[in-house]
């Protein structure tokens, strides 16, 4: 198996910090909220977004962070940045993250919502019918599942769930016993809605709102009679949620995991959220409970957490305010509506999501369940959803005796529930239930169906660039491929092999594979491109993914930049390159696309000296998918779709002039400006793929 050289340094200067570009990614993801050409129920969304991205990056990426400090691990990365220092411009910049997105909210979208009938009514102006109804509602609703506890020596503090919605309340004077500890905590239950709609007799406006917060407020007194309630403040903790399994100490990853997930909510603290009226003794003793510093302390002047918002555009009935609806189109081979496997027999076919349809792929593997000559279905599932019809058409076709075998990863990050609960359901029906291989995450999308036909088996196959989520296919931009070709299906069968079996790997004719020749191919393939450049060659590179971290590869865009190709990297997340550096990456352009849809697909061109060498993968360009990842590179042969792709997944993003972020050589960025006709890719790709309506 390749395995980088991890020791081997590159300048600093060519890096841009990780974390630091996630960060910038968050910004832009900000902006379409304050993007007033955004349906004003989709900015609400966009600014909610913002906050669930930031708890995953405390849960997971400054948790990293920590732990490299605590464990005194000092050495720089590739950009040269300490994680003390590191530490330290994660604080800054997302304080200033978190101002930003709460002005938008109070100055702008709140305000703009109230004018459209859409309120969230702060305590000052309850009305007396309100009182009386949201008194009643916090009597029989909230009241009874309500737990205060006083903190002294026979009531610790008591354990706080992660990003839980939590008060602190500080008391004056004395209890039925003589007690004046001066502060209890109030936990919510995760029961109790934090957002509740008021009936419309009691309200002017349509849509009335108050937060479970609100009306604690108002009545936390009542929870300690007969003392004087000095201050109540919200506040939330955010804990380290990565999840570690020891490779040498595990005999059954399931049973391990299980046991491990009990504890992802109590984990270490990694950042206090407070209420801006928060005291400052009050701020201090819990930082001091939590064992956080200063730095680790946010204040928002409003709710503390702005994820439970999230639902609320799903209730306005306010077509209006949103985005408008519209059907997802099908390829022409599938037009004609014939069987299914005759249509790939035909042609390879590409599906393009969310603007074409997912349903073929349901549609094959429903085909498979019930058709009595599909012998065998392998499949790979990284996050699917508690509630997947593609399992239960995998459940039906092994109940109806096929041979099924799952693939399934259980370390998919905050899907082990839901992939736990599934193979425990597969396995009650006779599904092979396999967990790919331990220290490597399996992220290749992979479906195999093997069915008799002309006295032999054919192998059909679905290779895809994003999750089996028939849900998140609805707003991921992702390509997926229908094929039978004989290679191909020898090569997906092959990787199927080394996941539920032992063997060295074998050489696979079109597959690149993670953590084998994924790597190497791509570099190999970028060389490639910088020797037909320096033979006078044209000699291009346009490449589309998630995130651009792996140091070698960067390296190596770099050489080919300075050998005279051109690079168009389309990034929606992290980048680690420099792009327009003199001398180091001049022919090297960056720019990020964030719309209505979160892109997702994964694509490499290499002009190749005319050939036109189209790759699709499940891969990023980090160390993690290259070398930590089981993962797959798949090629279009079709030139037919080879210029699908690039008319549809590469030209439309390098146009883009509405959408579009331009990446700096300082890692910031600054968004398009439309001059002329304005190009949007995904209302693009809607209108050319799509069915609106």
């Amino acid at each position: 198996m390749y395995k980088p050289n991890n020791t081997r340094r590159f300048p600093t200067d060519h890096f841009i910090n990780r974390e630091l570009s996630l960060l910038e990614f968050q910004r832009r993801v900000l902006a379409q909220a304050a993007d007033e050409t955004v349906p004003l129920l989709e900015r609400l969304r966009f600014l909610c977004i913002v906050s669930s991205n930031l708890d995953e990056f405390f849960e997971i990426r400054v948790s990293g962070v920590k732990e490299q400090i605590r464990l005194a691990t000092h050495g720089a990365g590739n950009d040269g940045l300490s994680p003390t220092e590191l530490l330290a411009r994660i604080s800054t910049e997302v304080h200033k993250l978190i101002a930003q997105q709460y002005a938008l909210l109070n100055d702008e979208i709140l305000p703009a919502l109230h004018a459209e009938g859409v309120v969230f009514l702060r305590r000052s102006v309850w009305t007396e019918a309100q009182h009386a109804w949201i008194a009643r509602y916090f009597h029989d609703e909230v009241m009874p599942v309500l737990t205060p506890i006083g903190l002294d020596p026979a009531h610790p503090f008591p354990r706080v769930l992660n990003k839980s919605l939590n008060f602190a309340v500080e008391l004056e004077g004395r209890d039925a016993f003589g007690r004046d500890s001066g502060a209890a905590i109030v936990q919510a239950p995760r029961a109790l809605p934090r957002v509740i709609r008021l009936p419309r007799e009691v309200c002017d406006a349509e849509y009335s709102f108050v937060f479970l917060s609100s009306i604690l407020h108002a009545h936390v007194g009542e929870l300690f009679s007969g003392m004087n309630v000095l201050g109540c403040y919200q506040f939330r903790v955010t804990r380290n949620s990565d999840l570690f399994v020891d490779e040498e100490e595990v005999k059954d990853l399931r049973a391990t995991l299980k046991g491990e997930l009990q504890q992802r909510h109590y984990g270490d603290a990694v950042r206090l959220e407070v209420a801006d009226n928060c005291s400052e003794d009050m701020a201090d003793f819990l930082l001091q409970h939590f064992r956080l510093e200063r730095a680790d302390l946010y204040r928002t002047p409003g709710i503390v957490n702005l994820v439970r918002l999230m639902q609320v555009p799903d209730w306005v009935e306010r077509p209006d305010l949103k985005y408008p609806p519209f059907q997802p189109g099908l390829p022409k081979a599938l037009d004609k509506r014939r069987e299914i496997f005759a249509a790939i027999r035909s042609q390879d076919i590409l599906l393009h999501h969310p603007f074409q349809s997912f349903g073929p792929v349901i549609d094959l593997l429903r085909a498979a369940a019930d058709d009595t000559e599909v012998v065998a279905i392998k499949m790979t599932v990284y996050r699917t959803g508690t509630d997947s019809v593609l399992m239960e058409h995998l459940v039906r076709a092994a109940q109806k005796g096929k041979e099924v075998t799952v693939v399934l990863e259980l370390m998919a990050r905050f899907d082990e529930e839901a992939n736990i609960s599934w193979a425990n359901r597969l396995e009650e029906v006779g599904v092979h239930v396999v967990y790919g291989v331990f220290g490597y995450k399996t992220h290749a999308k992979l479906l195999m169906l093997v069915r008799r036909e002309d006295g032999g088996l054919r192998r059909y196959v679905h290779l895809g660039t994003g999750n089996y989520h028939p849900r998140t296919t609805r707003f991921y931009t992702d390509f997926g491929l229908l094929t039978c070709n004989e290679a191909i299906g020898e090569d997906v069968a092959e990787v199927f092999k080394q996941l539920t079996g032992l063997g060295t790997a074998s050489a696979l004719r079109h597959l690149w594979q993670a953590p084998f020749s994924l790597q190497p191919k791509v570099v190999e393939a970028i060389q490639r491109e910088a020797e037909i450049a320096r033979n006078g060659g044209k000699a291009r590179i346009i490449a589309k993914m998630n995130a651009l971290l792996e140091p070698e590869t960067i390296e190596a865009l770099y050489t080919a930049s300075q050998a005279g190709v051109e690079v168009d990297l389309i990034i929606r997340g992290p980048c680690a390159l420099r792009p327009g550096v003199p001398g180091l990456s001049d022919n090297i352009r960056v720019r990020s696309v964030i719309g209505r849809f979160l892109e997702h697909h994964r694509i490499f061109h290499f002009h190749a000296d005319g050939e036109e060498v189209i790759y699709l993968s499940s891969a990023d360009w980090m160390d993690r998918n290259f070398f930590r990842r089981i993962e797959i590179a798949f090629p279009v042969l079709d030139p037919r779709l080879k210029r699908r792709v690039m008319k549809e997944g590469l030209r439309p993003y390098l146009g883009d002039n509405c959408q579009a972020w331009d990446m700096l050589s300082d890692g910031s960025y600054r968004r398009k400006t439309p001059r002329g006709t304005r190009r949007a890719a995904q209302l693009i790709l809607l209108a050319e793929l799509g069915n609106a309506g």
